[in-house]
């Protein structure tokens, strides 16, 4: 009996002891998650990422949690609703863009014989603010039909030494996956400018494994994946950066004729009246760009609302407010001041 009974006793603690040490570890690998920094964003990303592969038709990917974080800015070309027919004006680099950048996606057994026709792998678009480079980037992502990874400096950080780096990876590694894809990076001076001494160490190391894994990756000649720049400051980026870009288009301040095609395209939609001059308005807006031109259209919009206000308080209710005429904008330019202080920096580069 003695000996019956102190088995029953050691398998008990045996059972106890099982049961304390399960407990333990699933104690452990709650608290692990609960520390994750990124455990929210990988949550939201797998979710995200089920969605992406549902929308595009494609199987789902298997993907690691630094990826996962990565799809968060994974955006659907069908999503956006941004085309080269939205852009005013820039005809020829409209067309430099379509040749270089858009058909090598479009059509890739174009492009594979031999090594001059191969697809580019990094184009930058620069000038001064507000002239409808991010623009381009959206639309060229739209017409080509490319998975559109918007990098963003905030995500790539982290408080864990490390990390930094291996998410810079998931960036091409998922841009692979998800081919063709095109990798954008808006402003990118602030993240790829001028190595200095006194940079950071995980700034450093994200730029060095950013910069080796682009040449990587351009050693397959045939990967329909692409970086995207732009910056206002193409000064301020490192000489590393520059030779990895073989094509770069200057986006300038829109001429005359530019600016009332921009005008065209603001007002496309809008009810206007029909005898608007819209070279007559453009001669009159000299030096602006084509964000300062969509403010003077919504500003000179108010001009119907306004009369609709006055008749209501005579006791003249209107249905709707009137057509945008050619006077709401002649006067809303005479009484707006352009400053023109970024574009003035960027000259003096």
């Amino acid at each position: 009996m003695r000996r019956g009974s102190w088995e029953t006793k050691l398998v008990q603690e045996l059972l106890l002891y099982a049961a304390s040490a399960a407990l333990s570890c699933l104690v452990l690998v709650v608290g692990l998650r609960q520390l994750d920094p990124n455990r929210d964003a990988s949550k939201k990303a797998l979710e995200h990422k089920k969605e992406i592969a549902k929308r595009l038709g494609r199987p789902l990917i298997e993907t690691d949690a630094y990826e996962d974080v990565i799809a968060c800015d994974v955006v659907n070309p069908d999503h956006i609703d941004v085309k080269f027919e939205s852009v005013g004006g820039l005809d020829s680099i409209k067309q430099a863009l379509y040749e270089l950048v858009i058909l090598p996606l479009q059509r890739p057994e174009l492009f594979c014989h031999g090594k001059l026709l191969c697809p580019q792998k990094g184009v930058l678009l620069y000038g001064p603010p507000g002239t409808g480079k991010t623009m381009l980037a959206k639309a060229i992502a739209r017409e080509s039909g490319a998975v559109f990874i918007n990098v963003r400096t905030s995500n790539l950080m982290s408080k864990w030494f490390g990390d930094a780096q291996k998410l810079v990876a998931a960036v091409f590694s998922l841009a692979y996956k998800l081919q063709p894809a095109i990798i954008f990076i808006d402003e990118v001076d602030s993240f790829l400018g001028q190595r200095k001494s006194t940079d950071h160490e995980a700034l450093a190391n994200m730029k060095t494994e950013f910069m080796s894994l682009w040449d990587g990756f351009t050693t397959d000649q045939h990967a329909r994946v692409m970086v995207l720049a732009a910056t206002n400051r193409p000064s301020e980026l490192d000489e590393a950066i520059l030779r990895r870009f073989p094509q770069a288009f200057e986006i300038g301040i829109p001429d005359r004729r530019e600016r009332a095609a921009i005008l065209k395209v603001i007002l496309k939609d809008e009810k206007v009246e029909d005898a608007i001059d819209y070279d007559y308005i453009a001669s009159l807006c000299d030096g602006c760009t084509g964000s300062d031109l969509l403010e003077l259209c919504k500003k000179a919009a108010y001009f119907p609302i306004r009369d609709v206000l006055k008749d209501e308080k005579v006791g003249k209710p209107s249905k709707e407010p009137r057509p945008l005429s050619q006077l709401d904008l002649e006067r809303i330019i005479d009484t707006t001041r352009n400053t023109m202080v970024s574009a003035s920096e960027y000259a003096s580069l």
